[in-house]
């Protein structure tokens, strides 16, 4: 044979064994070449994928060093430009080759096999089972490349009184028991969530590629650090351990000072009590991987002690950071330089920013973690200074929270749509050294939960919308057929619910000075008998809808789908129908509704007691006493104008209608009107996303008539201002012009123009 056709041959021959497919029968034995020198991250997802082998297809994934026998095969690559705990996974000579460029990233493509297997990251968390195959297979030509796009992506447990502590408390009772009865030091917690709930929640992480992790701090519970195994738990899932705006140094203020503080936890008057507290903590966790929080609060969420001007306040917070800096650097034995290597954070949350604004110095190194409004809007985009910085920025944002103007602790309803511009503008602005998200109990925050470590990450899809992405979620928890459905059954409810969020029906407020907003339900301002009717036939048509499809669901997917749709959906649906029905009747039956529906959650044995209808016992819980009164007609008959006949950029599935208006700074849109041709002014009624200034003071728009001198509206609302509560209430800043007419016509032309960035209109009236 020639030279030429034996090299003809051999080409032909790796042709052919370089497109073979992957094919896994059920029952076939899985070789897979893994270096044992990976970090303890990347042995637990091998066994968890281990695991997913065994239950979607009856195979035993088994280690070995020759590669002739094995299907797949992992390596650590540290030349990767996408970065740390990046992957890369793709067919060759039809084996499944895995490039991490650290154990993070070999970790997470692992858990890319599980994915390419049917296995949800809700297998556990939410009742997704797997379905079982009788082979896998997987083309010669996949491939995929992954990085992450935020450095740190974590979840934040908080407000776990009621579902999250209690239930995690019952998944170990001899460990409560002994850590409760003071036997591992002093305590008055009521309950604990160890190490077993932990590794769930951690191992929940790693599918959703997620790496820190603020445990829950409430006085109820035990401190992370305090309860055996919990710290090598995350070790062996390779989670960064960090803590909220008042938890500065590891340590879980609220609950410790009162364990281990000795005096008022008082920095101004008892300086070396509150040092020696934080340096006991560090010198525990000084081998941890951990995201140590600087500054200072109060003890729970309240600002910080012994300081009355604002000049004190910047003082003695520069002083607890630089002595915070000095004993970092002793105890982790740093230079300076060393010192900008250990991943520290600044939380310039409620008065704390206020502060920072005043002066206050944060070294360069570390992380600036911005927040929103704690209802979805950020309050502050870095500057171009800010944007600079060593450390980078980050987020702290919530889909759960307790406080005023109202807490939403019951069901997960922040917009996605929300979530998904208020995210995009953070990384368009430098914002992705870390991002947190408070999730509360988690459950039932699922999709929220996920969507967000989406945003945080990329998995070479491009950028999907909204809508994309429900379809997606909903199809691979219960089949193509019913996905698409469901996401628009779940679509509505977060639209709903964007208007008005259940918990916030029954007109009440928590932590007003007036009381009466505690205690009595009153109808929404501005609503009328008509709008409540309307918002009951909506509610009532998606719990119909839901109640057809849950006929649909295979038999092992269906306690998912009461935790992912049925509960969410008809729960809502009935507290909206609790509070504007106009008969006693059928406000009872809802509430009654409701109850049977957190029994039915209730009595999954996996999750009972993890659903609690009435967290904090509000008064917007409760039975409503006498139909709240709604008028037959608004005050002001208005004339609405259709934003989808606008050319311009539309924020599908945002606002009320769906479909908000994003203005460019210097952007214009115009309206025609018709109008009473006698009349010499016309009203208009502007209807903004009541977001935060993206850059400047406020955000500001121009509307005007004609040639005549346009009309300024602009709006920048106050942490806890009373126009502030208004906006978050109803998702809305509302701003009334008067525009001169320049003549008679009864046809005008409306021309609004954002005079600033963030400019969002939702709707828009006029008389």
């Amino acid at each position: 044979m020639s030279r030429f056709i034996a090299s003809a041959v051999l080409v032909c021959m790796y042709t052919l064994l370089a497109a073979q497919d992957l094919r896994i029968d059920a029952g076939q034995q899985v070789g897979i070449v893994f270096s044992a020198d990976c970090r303890p991250v990347a042995h637990s997802a091998l066994e968890m994928l281990k695991g997913d082998f065994r239950r979607v297809l009856g195979s035993d994934l088994i280690e070995t060093s020759d590669t002739a026998d094995a299907q797949i095969i992992t390596y650590i690559n540290n030349d990767s430009a996408d970065g740390s705990e990046s992957f890369r996974i793709g067919m060759t000579d039809g084996k499944l080759h895995i490039y991490g460029t650290d154990s993070h990233g070999l970790a997470y493509g692992l858990l890319e096999v599980s994915r390419l297997l049917g296995v949800s990251p809700w297998e556990w968390w939410a009742d997704c089972t797997p379905c079982r195959l009788s082979v896998f297979r997987l083309s010669s030509s996949y491939h995929s490349r992954q990085f992450p796009k935020v450095r740190y992506r974590g979840i934040f447990i908080n407000d776990e009184d009621w579902g999250l502590l209690p239930w995690a408390t019952r998944q170990e009772p001899d460990l409560a028991a002994d850590v409760l009865s003071g036997r591992y030091g002093k305590t008055s917690a009521k309950g604990i969530i160890g190490p077993k709930v932990n590794e769930r929640i951690f191992q929940l992480m790693l599918r959703l590629r997620a790496n820190y992790y603020w445990p829950a701090m409430h006085e109820c519970s035990q401190p992370f650090f305090t309860i055996p195994g919990n710290r090598e738990m995350a070790e062996r899932y390779g989670i960064y351990i960090g803590g909220s705006h008042c938890e500065p140094m590891a340590c879980s203020t609220a609950t410790e000072w009162p364990m281990r503080g000795e005096g008022d936890y008082n920095y101004v008057s008892n300086r070396e009590a509150v040092k020696a507290f934080w340096q006991r903590r560090l010198d525990y966790v000084k081998d941890q991987e951990i995201v140590y929080t600087i500054g200072m609060r109060g003890l729970h969420d309240g600002a910080m002690q012994g300081t009355r001007t604002m000049d004190d306040k910047v003082h003695y917070l520069q002083m607890a950071i630089d002595d915070q800096r000095r004993m970092l650097a002793t105890t982790l034995q740093l230079s300076d330089e060393g010192l900008a290597s250990v991943p520290q954070v600044f939380v310039p949350y409620k008065e704390v920013l206020d502060i920072y604004r005043h002066g206050l110095r944060v070294p360069d190194d570390v992380t600036l973690m911005w927040t929103d409004d704690n209802y979805g809007y950020i309050r502050h985009f870095p500057d171009s200074t800010e944007r600079r910085r060593k450390g980078g920025n980050g987020i702290y944002y919530h889909a759960s929270y307790w406080g005023r103007p109202h807490d939403y602790l019951w069901l997960s309803t922040t917009s996605p749509y929300l979530m998904r511009w208020q995210m995009d503008e953070a990384l368009s602005r430098g914002i992705d050294r870390m991002w947190i998200l408070n999730v509360g109990d988690i459950k039932p925050a699922e999709y929220i939960i996920e969507r967000w470590m989406d945003l945080a990450w990329n998995d070479g899809r491009g950028e999907p919308d909204e809508d994309a992405e429900l379809r997606l979620f909903m199809s691979r928890e219960f089949g193509k057929e019913l996905g698409k459905q469901l996401a628009a059954v779940m679509s509505e409810y977060y639209r709903l619910a964007y208007i008005r969020r259940p918990e916030f029906m029954g007109g009440t407020r928590t932590e007003e000075s007036d009381r009466t907003y505690w205690a009595r339900h009153r109808p929404i301002e501005g609503w009328t008998r008509h709008d409540a009717d309307l918002r009951i036939q909506a509610y009532r048509q998606l719990s119909d809808r839901v109640e057809q499809l849950y006929r649909k669901v295979r038999a092992d997917r269906r306690d998912a789908f009461f935790q992912l749709v049925k509960y969410p959906v008809q729960a809502a649906a009935q507290m909206n129908i609790k509070f504007l029905s106009a008969t006693k009747a059928e406000s009872d039956m809802a509430y009654d509704s409701i109850v049977s529906l957190s029994r039915t959650y209730n009595a999954n044995p996996r999750w009972t007691g993890i659903l609690d209808m009435q967290p904090r016992r509000l008064t917007v819980f409760n039975r409503v006493e006498q139909p709240l009164t709604y008028p037959a007609r608004p005050v002001q008959p208005k004339q609405g104008i259709n934003l989808d006949k606008i050319r311009s950029r539309h924020l599908t599935g945002l606002g009320y209608d769906a479909n908000a208006l994003v203005l460019a700074k210097d952007e214009s849109v115009e309206f025609d009107v018709r109008h009473d041709p006698e009349a010499d002014t016309l009203y208009i009624e502007l209807h903004l996303l009541p977001s935060h200034p993206v850059e400047g003071t406020a955000v500001a728009v121009e509307a005007g008539i004609g040639s005549h001198e346009p009309a300024t509206l602009e709006y920048q609302t106050y942490d806890r201002s009373e126009e502030w509560k208004q906006n978050v209430l109803r998702n809305q800043a509302i701003r009334i012009a008067a525009l001169p007419l320049p003549d008679h016509r009864s046809r005008h032309t409306i021309r609004i123009k954002a005079l600033t960035p963030g400019v969002v209109i939702d709707q828009l009236y006029w008389w």
